[in-house]
């Protein structure tokens, strides 16, 4: 009798996990963009919400909470209700560096947020207003050098990507800058179009727009090689050999998500990156669509994290 009831229980629970999961999303979903909007972490968030409210016939609401290098953004998604209806739109940085920049942090990237997928992939550029004098980035270099501490640069804030793209640049290049951080790289390229600040090393996807309108010059892609969306800017490589940096977003969610939930939201993501339309618009802005599994995404944060552990206790980018 009592193997009965655990069996009808076993069988109750397996319809009701498969009910909720083919029902699932119910209700709106809500992905938080830890930056403002305009920057290539917003702009990737509302590629992918578009395609998968038409998939789930669900609204996505795209969140923007910026501030703190994407802390505020990963404290609000770690301690979200792990429904399936919060879903963390991440930058590189905030789960890889930032637990070893930021001395105190309200969350741990490790223990309360889960990997779902990398959603893209991209290059930053090294980008100064148009009316800079230097046209090429070793004549950047050069006039960088004969004035130090003279340059700002801005970023989407302490321990972000672009924040990171430019010291890996500043070390690199051997130049003595100052950094402004923003809440966003989108306030940052703003400043830069302005002449607040001398340069930026925004997400290609968020520069874009600016280099070709002439807004902004571009001197310079993070890839190894040149972008194809921007063929006569040559990669720093050229001109510091050996230079790559690249910058990456996914899905993650708060500790506790059902399986279902992770799987779904895995599955139908993938769907979409694989899609044609999605696939040239991610092309068109410097993107790549990733779409790998879980398990392959958290193995590359673990591994991601423990090469910025190094170099961030070498270069003393730690934040008091």
């Amino acid at each position: 009798m009592r193997m009965t009831r655990i069996l009808a229980a076993a069988c109750l629970f397996a319809t009701s996990t498969a009910f909720a999961a083919d029902a699932y999303p119910v209700r709106p979903v809500r992905v938080i963009v830890p930056f403002a909007p305009g920057g290539a972490t917003d702009i990737v968030a509302r590629l992918v919400a578009q395609k998968l409210t038409e998939t789930w016939g669900q609204t996505m609401v795209v969140d923007n909470r910026a501030g703190a290098g994407g802390n505020i953004g990963g404290e609000l998604a770690a301690r979200a209700n792990p429904d399936g209806y919060t879903l963390f739109m991440t930058s590189g940085s905030i789960v890889t560096a930032n637990q070893h920049m930021y001395a105190k942090m309200a969350f741990s990237p490790e223990k309360d947020l889960v990997a779902v997928t990398n959603v893209a992939s991209g290059p930053q550029v090294i980008a100064v207003n148009a009316g800079n004098p230097a046209k090429t980035l070793k004549e950047f270099i050069e006039m960088a050098k004969a004035k130090p501490k003279s340059m700002t640069f801005g970023s989407a804030g302490v321990g972000t990507q672009t924040h990171l793209a430019a010291e890996n640049f500043v070390y690199a290049s051997g130049i003595d800058v100052t950094h402004v951080p923003y809440k966003g790289e989108g306030p940052a390229v703003t400043d830069l179009v302005g002449g607040q600040i001398q340069f930026v090393t925004p997400n290609l996807s968020a520069a874009i727009a600016f280099v070709n309108s002439g807004k902004l010059r571009a001197l310079a892609v993070t890839s190894k090689e040149r972008a194809p969306q921007l063929p006569n800017v040559p990669a720093v490589a050229e001109t510091l050999p050996g230079f790559e940096n690249l910058g990456w977003f996914g899905f993650m969610v708060p500790t506790g998500t059902p399986k279902f939930v992770i799987d779904k939201v895995h599955a139908d993501t993938v769907k979409a990156l694989r899609s044609p339309d999605l696939i040239k618009r991610f092309n068109d802005i410097g993107m790549v669509p990733v779409g790998n599994s879980p398990q392959d995404f958290a193995r590359d944060i673990k591994a991601e994290s423990a090469r910025w552990e190094k170099i961030i206790k070498e270069r003393n980018l730690q934040v008091k």
